[in-house]
């Protein structure tokens, strides 16, 4: 062993966000909490991580903390940062689930990594092979008409793809915003999120309304536990069904790609686990044919960095991504330079790890707690 962790400080924080966000699962209004981890080792390099849990996939802020402190801090302290596929084998033996906690401490070990070798995560992951992202912004406003403005002004920047959430306000609310969206930007790349918002039972009446208005895919539109209802979907519609809440890790895509429930699939970091259990399914999506789409929960710019690394590496993934958080949805975020997301597009940071640099006087404002 060359170097040992000797120091991992969590923060519990809370960010304030621009709008409140509506979805099919839920509305968040006011702010988002956090956990921002810090690994530092003998050597004197320092790691960034980020969880970002959201409640409909199973974990809060508090829990993860929890988890991390708890759990997965005793394993870490005094084992050797450079091992990251053992020490993510200790994390999973200290503590079943908790896939956002493992994700932070991974890219925390990652971004060490690269600053020890001076390269970005995305060089030791291969290399990229691709410098930007297509954007995908997400329409989720409760007031919709500030939500058009913003969409018509991100179109004339040169945005071209909009991801509207649906399931919460009424199926015929839902067909108005879709039809408006689609009339005044005839051209745009127009996707539909239910984040399991319809119930099997009148589900694919409603997604045939949703159709004529040309939709590039549907996702998630049933609950997680509807596998079988959401397979009868993807048979009967010719929109592409997009998996999220239904497909968390390689075993579960494995399941869906067998049992048809869908055509393509989002991979978020804090879903899976991190950046190995990400490449992992992005592997058995490639091999059935699904291509892939890089989605979030509520994560600023070092996890959203952190995925950006990953997303370059892997040519199946095609369908872009929805990194707008640090730019567009908090008010603030932690991260100085906030990636870098305009003109349609996600630029992929290109210095030593993460290739982040932390707002201390931001991480400040915003710490609630700090074990």
């Amino acid at each position: 062993m060359t170097d040992r962790i000797d120091l991992i400080t969590l923060r519990l924080i809370e960010s304030r966000i621009r709008n409140a966000r509506s979805h099919g699962s839920g509305t968040i209004s006011r702010a988002v909490r956090r956990v921002i981890v810090t690994i530092a080792t003998a050597d004197g390099l320092t790691g960034w991580g980020e969880a970002a849990p959201w409640a409909p996939f199973g974990n809060v802020a508090e829990t993860t903390l929890a988890a991390l402190d708890g759990a997965l801090r005793p394993v870490l302290l005094g084992a050797d940062p450079a091992a990251i596929t053992a020490r993510m084998e200790d994390c999973a033996h200290a503590i079943a689930f908790h896939p956002e906690a493992k994700a932070a401490v991974e890219m925390a070990l990652w971004d060490i990594a690269g600053q020890r070798a001076n390269a970005p995560v995305h060089a030791l992951l291969g290399g990229a092979v691709r410098d930007t992202i297509p954007l995908s912004f997400s329409i989720a406003d409760p007031d919709f008409a500030a939500d058009l403005a913003r969409a018509r002004e991100m179109f004339a920047q040169g945005h071209r793809i909009l991801k509207v959430k649906t399931g919460f306000a009424g199926h015929a609310e839902d067909l108005r915003r879709l039809a408006a969206l689609r009339d005044a930007l005839p051209e745009l790349d127009l996707r539909v999120d239910y984040n399991q918002g319809l119930d099997p039972f009148d589900a694919l009446v409603r997604l045939r309304d949703v159709e004529r208005l040309r939709p590039t895919f549907i996702e998630q539109p049933l609950p997680r536990g509807q596998e079988r209802a959401m397979a009868a979907l993807a048979a009967a519609l010719d929109t592409p069904i997009m998996a999220d809440e239904s497909v968390y890790d390689a075993t579960e895509m494995l399941r869906a790609a067998r049992d048809g429930i869908a055509d393509c699939v989002s991979i978020k970091l804090g879903k899976c686990g991190g950046i190995g259990p990400a490449r992992a399914l992005d592997a058995v999506a490639a091999a059935a044919g699904w291509p892939t789409y890089g989605g979030t929960l509520w994560e600023g710019g070092i996890a959203l960095a952190a995925a950006a690394h990953v997303l370059s590496t892997l040519p199946n993934m095609t369908l872009g991504c929805e990194f707008y958080m640090p730019s567009y949805a908090l008010a603030h975020d932690v991260v100085a330079d906030v990636l870098q997301a305009s003109g349609g597009f996600v630029r992929v940071p290109d210095g030593p790890g993460l290739g982040i640099t932390i707002d201390p006087a931001a991480l400040e404002a915003q710490t609630v707690a700090v074990a």
